[in-house]
Formats: C-alpha cells, structure tokens, sequence
C-alpha cells in the first residue's frame, strides 16, 4: 500500500485551510504529521478517506484516486482511528470491534456472534480478549482507544489512519498504545501534537505551518531547533533520550523581546 497526496488544497466554506500538500506513505511506513493547532493536519488527513474532497490537487491510494473509488472500497484500503470517534450508543467491546468487518460485508450480514476469527484476533492483539463482552464505556481511556484500534484491524486494511490517538491519554497508555501501534508494521500515517512522540515513532515526519508543509523528513533531520521556534514559538534543545539513544526534545518558552524604553536606570 503506498499513499500519495499530490497539490492537495482543502478548502472549507471558502475559506483556504491546506494548499499545495505533498505527501507520501510507504508500504510498512510510519509518517507522522504535526504542526500547531488549526494548521489542517486533521482536515489534510480526512481528504485521505473522502471525508473531504480536496479543492486541488489529488490523493492515491495504490496508484488509484480516491474520487474515483466507493466508500467501501476505500475503507478496504485505508481504516480510521479518529478523535473522539467513540460510538454514540454504548456498544460492547465485541460489537465495536465488529463494525470494523463492515466494508467486507455483504447486504444484511452478520458481524456478532463471537465467532469470527478476524474479530478474534484483533480483540488478542490488543489484549482485550478478556474484555469483550464489557461496555465500552465501563472501559478506562487507554483500553477505548486501544479497542478502535481493534476496529481498525479487524477491518484488515493495510493503512491505518490515527487521528490524535494519544489525546486524553496518560503517559503509560500512550506509550502502550504507541508501541502497539509501531509493532503492527502497517503503513501509517498519524497525527500527532507531542513532538517527542512524534520523534520516537515515527520514520519520517511532515510540519505543517499555516496550512502548508513546511519540512519533511527524519525527525532529528526535521525537528531543529529553529523550525520548532518558528513553527511552535518555543525553544527547542536536541538532547540525546538515556535509555532509547534516541531524540529527546527540552522546551522551553521563548524570551518576549524587551523594549528599550522599559528599561529602568
């Protein structure tokens, strides 16, 4: 599986909110996107499963326009794990997990019943094997997320889309369920606020700055000092992680510029 976002413009009510993007995917691949808030990492990634359709431009997945493909078809290229994408209604953990067959069914086929084996196996991936018959609101934030994840494998498609999957989360069940992710070696694509995270998962990474993309590449290659001060208006220090060896970022705020004449003497 290979995505590639070519000229991608996004506009919405009129109004410009990603113009020009480049971008590309693998096959195994982990890209991560980051920039601050309202620079349209989100809206860029829905062009990806058509929840947008871009202004310009154009988004490929295995070499086909997305424009050109179903719905269903391209659920069965590209599974989503968005913010906030809980169900409303209070599903078991089995039953969410299930909605994720949904672009394989035919007309009025089941997906309950316990005893498909991809449903199986997604549940054991993730470690909540145990926990399908649970509601999912009964379930702490680490394990939701990691049963959408669920739901994104059983769905059995070879992009997996994540869409701030650590917001809300504390540090063990983010790093938990990053490291699920990294071990899933699927080409993804994900959208991300902590740079550090975004360092340590991630094989190359995308900056997004006013709705352009402003750097590609490595993290320690992209993330330096002076892109993170002009993208993020933060300091930045490149500083070597003691256990992993690799990229650890120290913030600190930047100094306001003092004006001479508030200088007392």
């Amino acid at each position: 599986m290979r995505l590639a976002l070519s000229g991608v413009s996004v506009r919405i009510d009129s109004s410009p909110i990603v113009a020009e993007c480049d971008l590309t995917v693998e096959d195994g691949e982990r890209v991560g996107l980051v920039g601050p808030n309202g620079s349209g990492k989100t809206s860029l990634l829905r062009t990806v499963y058509r929840a947008l359709d871009p202004f310009a431009g154009s988004v490929a997945l295995s070499g086909d326009d997305v424009t050109t493909l179903s719905q269903r078809e391209v659920a069965r290229r590209a599974a989503l794990v968005a913010q906030d994408s809980t169900p409303d209604f209070d599903f078991t953990v089995e039953e969410v997990v299930a909605m994720g067959r949904g672009p394989w069914l035919r007309a009025f086929e089941s997906t309950t019943g316990g005893g498909d084996a991809t449903i199986t196996a997604a549940l054991e991936r993730v470690r909540l094997a145990d926990h399908r018959a649970r509601r999912l609101s009964t379930l702490s934030g680490g394990e939701r997320q990691r049963a959408l994840v669920a739901r994104a494998l059983a769905q059995e498609s070879p992009l997996l889309l994540l869409d701030e999957p650590t917001n809300h989360l504390d540090v063990h069940a983010a790093l938990e369920l990053l490291e699920l992710v990294k071990d899933l070696e699927r080409a993804t694509l994900c959208v991300l606020h902590d740079l550090n995270l975004a360092a340590a998962y991630c094989d190359r990474i995308y900056v997004l700055h006013g709705g352009r993309i402003v750097a590609d590449g490595p993290p320690a290659e992209v993330l330096d000092p002076e892109l993170v001060r002009t993208v993020f208006g933060v300091t930045c220090t490149h500083l070597t992680h003691p256990v992993t060896g690799g990229l650890l970022l120290a913030f600190s705020p930047q100094q306001p510029v003092r004006s001479p004449h508030s200088v007392k003497g």
